[in-house]
């Protein structure tokens, strides 16, 4: 994830392409509300950019609207990665996804030129 320093010998986990995205994305947990800035998006997840993370492996329910489109995604999420001061964010991990949702994110993702499903995402 962008800004994100790795160990030494760090092996990347993400297994779909990623596009950079500025969009605002309501992130709701079990007693907060949140609206936060995405910064790049795949098929599996998206990065919330400036944004003091919260603890690895919390539960999130986001929504937002991708760009071009007028009808919101609501995804549930979990929590996979965070970085530091110096760039604060953390990676969700969409975990609930609807056949609409999902299918609104592979429009979206198609239209801005990566791969369809079988042609080299993982």
């Amino acid at each position: 994830m962008t800004g994100e320093r790795q160990p030494p010998g760090h092996q990347e986990r993400r297994k779909g392409a990623r596009i950079p995205i500025e969009m605002w994305v309501e992130e709701r947990t079990e007693n907060e509300r949140y609206y936060r800035r995405a910064g790049n998006l795949s098929r599996g997840g998206l990065r919330l950019e400036h944004t003091i993370p919260l603890p690895l492996g919390t539960t999130v329910h986001l929504s937002f609207t991708l760009p071009g489109d007028s009808v919101p995604v609501d995804v549930a999420g979990v929590i996979v990665s965070s970085t530091g001061p110096e760039a604060p964010g953390m990676g969700v991990k969409f975990v609930e996804l609807s056949p609409e949702a999902e299918a609104r994110l592979e429009t979206y993702i198609a239209r801005n030129g990566l791969p369809t499903r079988g042609e080299g995402d993982a």
